[in-house]
């Protein structure tokens, strides 16, 4: 289904962008649906109730991926296609057999295709996402009394490597400073870059501000709208995983780009079409500014700071984490932090917390119990 076909009588909070793209994902949930066999109509309801759509569409995709396994790769079944698997094969299935497929064939498989073998790789956690997937399915089957055993306690581990502080990628401070630098006099670019600089350099300072400010993800940026800020009230709307919705404080510097680049630069909404008027961050197509494009101009720009090639550019995820480490180093706690940057779990921040600098010499030089000018006596 084409954007063009589609007309909104949207009667919720959440603006068309959004409303939109979670259609897109729910039609992808339908096909995927439509492909499976139908004695797994249950787990798709369940899905629907208990998961955020984009779960639920990636439940579906490793499920379609481990059934295409099953019918070209075993002789679990001797069904033709993925629809044709019985629920008499999927109670025949051990825990043996999802192993093998965890363990043997998913980290590297092979797909023929226009004479040339394609080769995929699944590292640890995509393993563990596809061993979650199928272990949810095989638990609801068992609860739903359609298989009679749960094979999943029988599934092997799958170890995952542990974070480690020293490995995130991010920012120091003073090299944010040289990007945004670098954004606004346009220092460090080369010649075919500064001429798209000069359309876009409102647009791209504003999107690098928000990001080292509040660490959003990278479609939490993408999906902002005009009408998503209240200038008034000093706030403005993200919306998060999980369909999840947010005010935001905003401060003076985000404030300021924001307006900056929508009354200097930014396309008149009454100029553009309807599906974009109120798209915040625009292409030079006047169209919502893709993900790619976002992810070409942050490579840029930080590839400029660390004085390093644009292919070792960092991602807007370093840019996540470049301000969870800068909001520790300010003072701020792992709680606020967490707080700001929606973290499932307080050990996810505790990590950047780690990189907080002299964080022993910090406390103690900052909690004397002896007055400075006392002990300066004694030693005269």
């Amino acid at each position: 289904m084409t954007n063009k076909n589609i007309k909104f009588n949207n009667k919720s909070d959440k603006p068309n962008n959004i409303v939109l793209r979670d259609h897109e994902i729910i039609e992808k949930c339908i096909s995927f649906e439509n492909k499976l066999p139908s004695f797994m109509k249950d787990y798709f309801i369940y899905l629907k109730g208990s998961v955020a759509v984009s779960t639920r569409a990636a439940y579906l995709e490793d499920i379609h991926f481990f059934c295409d396994y099953i019918i070209k790769e075993t002789n679990l079944s001797n069904a033709d296609c993925i629809k044709d698997i019985s629920l008499q094969n999927f109670n025949a299935i051990k825990a043996r057999d999802v192993n093998l497929f965890l363990g043997d064939y998913c980290p590297r498989y092979y797909r023929e295709k226009n004479n040339n073998t394609l080769i995929f790789e699944n590292n640890s956690r995509a393993l563990a996402r596809k061993k979650s997937s199928i272990s949810t399915l095989f638990k609801f089957l068992y609860r739903n009394e359609q298989i009679d055993n749960n094979i999943t306690d029988g599934f092997n581990p799958i170890k995952l490597p542990k974070p480690q502080p020293d490995a995130i990628k991010r920012l120091d401070i003073d090299e944010v400073a040289l990007m945004l630098e670098a954004v606004e006099t346009g220092k460090g670019l080369t010649d075919k870059e500064l001429v798209y600089w000069e359309k876009t350099k409102l647009r791209d300072k504003a999107i690098l501000a928000l990001f080292v400010t509040y660490g959003l993800r990278l479609n939490e940026l993408r999906e902002l709208n005009i009408s998503s800020f209240n200038f008034s009230r000093g706030e403005f709307k993200i919306y998060r995983k999980r369909g999840k919705e947010v005010l935001m404080p905003i401060n003076k510097t985000c404030e300021y780009v924001v307006k900056d680049y929508i009354y200097n630069e930014r396309t008149n909404s009454e100029l553009l079409p309807d599906e974009f008027k109120d798209a915040l961050f625009l292409s030079l197509q006047n169209k919502r500014i893709t993900p790619k494009a976002i992810r070409q101009l942050v490579k840029k720009y930080t590839s400029i700071c660390m004085n390093t090639s644009r292919d070792n550019g960092y991602s807007p995820h370093k840019l996540r984490a470049t301000a969870a480490t800068s909001l520790i180093q300010s003072g701020f706690s792992i709680y606020d932090v967490k707080t700001l940057l929606d973290h499932d779990n307080v050990t996810t921040t505790q990590l950047y917390a780690a990189h907080k600098k002299n964080i022993k010499r910090d406390i103690v030089n900052n909690f004397e119990w002896i007055d400075e000018d006392e002990i300066n006596s004694k030693e005269d």
